[in-house]
């Protein structure tokens, strides 16, 4: 899964290795660790905006039937294997993001009901990267205001993160730098990025 995450690089960084400026009058949000059941707001780049990265969208997923905000615990995360038959995807598997990331963590159960965990810190192929995400809209039922929310894929874990998420087996999808726009443009289809799809990954304790 993927809950936590680091995005720490100075906004000059992330706009180079993107192409894509940050929006105006807008505050790059960093951190050496968001934790995603704060819903944070974290950088990201739409498909309606690939050259621009917005900073006002929060973790977590509320699909525009959505009551109030917290249903959105329940969506930090999407499967990649199922967002079709999920109420909270199925209408959103059009709208394409990327989230741009340092790295990412995830805890390692070191007994059958996880009491005792092992913090690890897991690194992509580059210092900069992204996850593939979807993205959604959501108006206040009272106020009328729109809020920008998203969730960061997931799919089956690859050998480094089956060792490291024993529990579920579950990893966030990291995207190939070739990918990134191609997802962005549609030009792939939310299938062809289920394991075995993946990317090297560098993980220590911490």
């Amino acid at each position: 899964m993927c809950f936590y995450m680091q995005m720490k690089d100075p906004k000059v960084k992330l706009e180079d290795r993107f192409k894509a400026k940050v929006a105006p009058q807008m505050e790059l949000p960093q951190s050496d660790i968001f934790n995603g059941f704060e819903h944070p707001n974290i950088g990201l780049i739409t498909d309606q905006a690939p050259d621009t990265i917005q900073c006002d969208f929060s973790w977590g997923l509320l699909p525009h039937w959505a009551k109030d905000t917290q249903f959105r615990k329940n969506t930090l995360n999407a499967r990649i294997e199922t967002l079709a038959e999920k109420p909270s995807f199925r209408e959103v598997i059009q709208n394409r993001c990327i989230i741009p990331a340092n790295a990412f963590y995830d805890w390692h159960w070191l007994d059958e009901k996880g009491k005792n965990k092992q913090r690890y810190i897991i690194y992509g192929p580059d210092e900069l990267f992204a996850f593939a995400g979807l993205y959604s809209y959501w108006t206040h039922p009272e106020t009328g205001s729109q809020m920008g929310t998203y969730a960061v894929l997931t799919t089956t874990a690859n050998a480094t993160m089956s060792f490291i998420h024993n529990s579920k087996k579950r990893m966030p999808i990291i995207l190939k730098k070739e990918d990134e726009q191609r997802w962005l443009h549609h030009d792939l289809d939310p299938s062809q990025l289920a394991f075995p799809y993946e990317v090297p990954l560098l993980a220590f304790p911490g």
